[in-house]
């Protein structure tokens, strides 16, 4: 098959692809194809055909043209956070190693700091990086893509502080986005907003979902007004949120009676924030997904997620979950365990990476790293992690890439990181020092600041020894408790 815009562009070119709320611009499918032909162009002149894109931008807009436009000349699309630090930057440059990189105004320098060896554009015009705009145009080669092929590599968080790159297939999202609007619904009309970056699966998947259903898509903030205001001016029928951003959105207004999916994930949503929606009658559709399933993995419509508050619904369709005990045998309904996931939707493995591919697979599928229980009627409750990542805002972070700088700061000789449990973000990220010399918290936030994205950073910061067990690991529920007691 052909890059699905393409066909998207015969089938439905007046269809309204992509509206930008901040500008007002839309764009119908027949005008997407346009604008994206000549990108491939250029994108082609730069010799990354069947190659590798890295894209580090805010600008959704960019990047919608960009994935597409890279699905077009047969190249993999790597998303970066571009809130990323210089240091985290650099690591993953050298494992992804992209064949050229996608900047902008706002993001150049950190990529420039970086000091690529490879070809680097920008999507903004005058700045210090050529344009890709000022970039030849070179014929276009028609790829064929196969539902085995790669589409796209997304960075996650693993259990060795070392970012793990999450390989999806052509076939994985194809499957996800069929699944999807099988639990969903979807018609015609929709405009889902998607105020999420690209470089989540939450924000990446809505791009593809759109051209795969015909459907609009709506970029919007994620700051609580604008994103009502674009939710109501433009009668969003969907959006994808995290729990926080839910939150803050009931406090600044009324959602749309437009809406008829408020999809909600990343993070464990409250009873009480399930309660406010009921309350108003608004369509929460919590869920539970990763990266490796290409998005969502089981989803609860509305009256599910009222009904029974706390689950997170039962599979999507071609996905089989399993629970199985710490011998990898499945429980039986009701009985806690490791979630193992199967299905079309489930990536082949991590980049580069086959012993962390090989552990990341049993019998049964993918091992999430997850526990939870399926009930008899087979939807998932969600109570904790096998390993100890903290879900902070909707973002995944790995405990010991934090304990790895702070046990850099000269004055620390030992760390202990733990997520304690915070109303509005989920959790917060709490630690205990132990230290040889005196050092204020200011100094270890500083140290912090300059190596960590904001959503690592430490919010809680103690010093004292360290509780540990009798057989010397660190005492996590123990440290929990200090730092909890703290915050009170």
């Amino acid at each position: 098959m052909r890059d699905w815009l393409s066909h998207r562009a015969v089938v439905s070119p007046d269809a309204t692809a992509l509206i930008a709320s901040t500008t007002g611009a839309s764009e119908t499918y027949a005008a997407l194809d346009v604008a994206v032909e000549e990108l491939a162009a250029r994108l082609t002149a730069l010799a990354v055909t069947d190659g590798t894109i890295g894209i580090v931008l805010h600008s959704r807009s960019a990047a919608v043209r960009i994935v597409h436009a890279a699905m077009r000349v047969g190249a993999v699309v790597i998303p970066f956070d571009p809130d990323g630090t210089e240091s985290e930057l650099t690591e993953q440059f050298e494992h992804a190693d992209p064949d050229c990189l996608i900047c902008e105004r706002a993001t150049e320098q950190l990529v420039t700091a970086v000091d690529p060896s490879v070809p680097v554009r920008s999507v903004d015009s005058g700045g210090k990086i050529r344009a890709l705009a000022e970039e030849p145009q070179a014929p276009i080669d028609v790829h064929e893509w196969q539902f085995d092929d790669p589409l796209v590599m997304l960075f996650t968080s693993g259990t060795t502080g070392h970012p793990k790159l999450v390989v999806l297939t052509v076939g994985n999202i194809f499957m996800s986005a069929v699944a999807s609007a099988d639990r969903l619904g979807v018609l015609p009309t929709d405009r889902w907003c998607s105020p999420l970056g690209v470089h989540h699966m939450g924000g990446l998947a809505p791009i593809y979902r759109a051209v795969i259903d015909g459907t609009c898509l709506l970029l919007a903030p994620t700051d609580p007004e604008p994103l009502l205001d674009a939710l109501t001016e433009y009668e969003a029928t969907g959006v994808s949120l995290v729990p926080i951003v839910l939150d803050r959105l009931l406090d600044a207004g009324t959602l749309p009676d437009s809406l008829r999916s408020v999809l909600l994930g990343g993070a464990p949503a409250t009873e009480a924030l399930i309660g406010r929606c009921d309350d108003r009658n608004i369509p929460v559709c919590p869920t539970y997904g990763m990266t490796e399933a290409a998005s969502q993995i089981t989803t609860a419509r509305p009256s599910e997620a009222t009904a029974t508050p706390g689950t997170v619904g039962r599979p999507l369709f071609l996905t089989a979950v399993t629970v199985v005990d710490s011998s990898g045998t499945p429980v039986p309904a009701g009985e806690r365990g490791e979630i193992v996931v199967s299905g079309p939707t489930v990536t082949p493995g991590y980049y580069e990476d086959p012993q962390a591919t090989a552990a990341a697979f049993c019998e049964y599928g993918f091992r999430t790293g997850d526990i939870g229980y399926l009930d008899t009627d087979h939807r998932l409750w969600i109570e904790g992690r096998v390993d100890d990542r903290i879900v902070t805002g909707g973002e995944t972070v790995d405990p010991n890439e934090i304990v790895g700088v702070l046990c850099d700061h000269p004055a620390i000789t030992d760390a202990a990181v733990v997520g304690v449990a915070d109303e509005e973000w989920g959790e917060r990220i709490g630690v205990l020092l132990e230290r040889s010399d005196t050092v204020k918290k200011q100094a270890i936030d500083a140290h912090c600041r300059s190596r960590l994205s904001s959503h690592k950073r430490p919010r809680i910061i103690a010093f004292g020894s360290i509780p540990r067990t009798a057989s010397g690991t660190i005492d996590r529920k123990a440290v929990r408790e200090r730092l909890t007691a703290r915050t009170t």
